[in-house]
């Protein structure tokens, strides 16, 4: 787990205390796409698999395996989030990784996101 003092995994400059960490921890809400995006990207990077598994949408959440889920965020040293580009309801976006090999990596993905009420959920990413 991050240190709360730490920066934030997701890029934004801020402590991961002041930042990711609310919305793992329900204290705040992502209010964006891009906002959820980063919290999933520094859940990846922390280990927050109930976060990831809980933000995917109802109606795809069940296809997930959580223990796949777990040990891919595991295995990797999760090293940089760059945003390509944000609409409203989409995020480009680069991972950056160690993988288990220590070679690194990109992950490229288009992810779609959805509003229900106050909340955000990612969808699916191409």
């Amino acid at each position: 787990m991050t240190e709360t003092t730490h920066s934030c995994p997701c890029g934004s400059g801020l402590t991961f205390a002041d930042c990711c960490q609310q919305v793992h921890s329900s204290h705040t809400k992502a209010t964006t796409a891009e906002a959820l995006m980063r919290a999933r990207y520094s859940a990846f990077a922390v280990g927050n698999i109930d976060f990831l598994y809980n933000t995917f949408h109802p109606t795809t959440r069940r296809f997930q395996n959580k223990n796949a889920i777990e040990q891919w965020a595991k295995e990797n040293k999760w090293m940089q989030l760059n945003i390509l580009k944000a609409t409203f309801s989409t995020v480009e976006f680069e991972a950056h990784y160690l993988d288990s090999e220590l070679q690194v990596q990109i992950h490229h993905e288009k992810s779609t996101f959805k509003q229900q009420g106050d909340l955000w959920y990612y969808v699916d990413g191409r």
